[in-house]
């Protein structure tokens, strides 16, 4: 069982480099699926503090079904990014958590999507069928929306996930399959965090 740890970050130039450069050894080195070349997360949890945060996080594509994603136009929401694929197996490991907390998350201003990278569509849609998934996830098959990405996720790092703010920014990410329960703290402490920002300005 990986054990996860829990630290708070700031990503700047230097840190970008060396997660970077981990990504390529790692994958060089055969570590996990050599055949799509990606790193397994070292199941750490990091927290982006508020002054910390960058620019928001902007993407669009296609789903999976077709339809047009722009993460944009969920500002205001807290927006659970999660980057799959269906033949890794700490991805299938953790899409019944995901659903689960899809589920009870959406009706409290949360939107889930997936990046679904280096798949084949049809194989896609049968992992979110057999699972019950109904979040979209954009096909990246291309990996334009994890060129969007670079600097806040290693570039082969599958899965990973990423909760951002009502702003749009990165508030934590994960570098690993998650729990439901974790994820669940996790979105709970970013939904919190506009009362409390809205309490600050009311303070004289």
């Amino acid at each position: 069982m990986t054990r996860t740890r829990t630290r708070t970050a700031s990503w700047g130039l230097a840190a970008v480099s060396a997660l970077v450069l981990s990504g390529c050894s790692s994958s060089l080195s055969g570590g996990g699926a050599p055949d799509k070349g990606y790193l397994p997360g070292d199941g750490s949890i990091a927290k982006v503090v508020i002054a910390d945060r960058g620019k928001p996080i902007a993407f669009t594509g296609e789903t999976l079904q077709g339809k047009r994603f722009d993460v944009s136009d969920h500002r205001g929401e807290v927006v659970v990014v999660n980057v799959w694929g269906s033949w890794c197996p700490p991805c299938v490991k953790e899409a019944p958590a995901l659903q689960k907390v899809w589920e009870q998350s959406k009706g409290e201003g949360v939107q889930f999507v997936g990046i679904n990278t280096r798949d084949e569509p049809a194989q896609a849609r049968a992992h979110e069928k057999r699972f019950a998934v109904t979040y979209p996830s954009v096909d990246d098959d291309k990996g334009r929306v994890l060129l969007a990405l670079r600097g806040t996720l290693p570039p082969r790092s599958i899965p990973s996930t990423l909760v951002l703010d009502r702003q749009g920014r990165v508030a934590y990410r994960v570098l690993s399959d998650v729990r439901a329960s974790t994820l669940r703290g996790l979105i709970e402490d970013t939904l919190a965090e506009k009362s409390v920002q809205k309490s600050a300005r009311v303070t004289p």
